[in-house]
């Protein structure tokens, strides 16, 4: 009976270790980072990497408005991929962070409208300086409309 059990729990351990490499291996294959034996989760939903940005101004086409400029192309997953970008001409660290702030909330609050299967890069203009989230979230709406990436806006009350 000690044997049995002993090998009961040689096997549960061997089916843990096995387990737990298919986790690894399949999140290897997603957006992951292993360092020092941990693996770190990346959101999937944010867009990555110099050559997809490359693809998206490259291939990609572009919407101006007063405080933001949208970059979008289709990249064929079933989720949109976003960026965020705020130069040195919007001016220093600290208003630039608030620029990607600023952007960050306002495409929160309308993401739900937005088609899927999209890689969206939304840059700040120096324009967003000082501006509050209401401008922002207006100047977003209007450029994501006039490119196509929103739903139907008459099916949504708040437009």
């Amino acid at each position: 009976e000690k044997e049995w059990k002993l090998r009961t729990v040689e096997t549960y351990l061997r089916e843990e270790e096995q387990e737990e490499e298919k986790f690894y291996q399949h999140n290897k294959t997603l957006n992951s980072i292993y360092l020092k034996g941990f693996c770190l989760m990346l959101k999937k939903d944010v867009l990555r990497g110099a050559k997809n940005f490359n693809s998206v101004y490259k291939k990609g086409r572009s919407v101006g408005d007063r405080y933001i400029v949208l970059f979008y192309k289709k990249n064929g997953l079933p989720y949109n991929r976003t960026a965020f970008l705020a130069s040195k001409k919007v001016g220093n660290s600290v208003a630039r962070n608030r620029a990607a702030r600023l952007m960050r909330e306002s495409c929160r609050q309308i993401r739900d409208t937005f088609n899927t299967g999209y890689d969206i890069i939304f840059i700040a203009r120096n324009t967003i300086n000082g501006r509050k989230c209401q401008e922002v979230l207006k100047s977003m709406k209007s450029a994501a409309r006039r490119s196509g990436i929103i739903k139907k806006w008459k099916d949504f009350w708040f437009f």
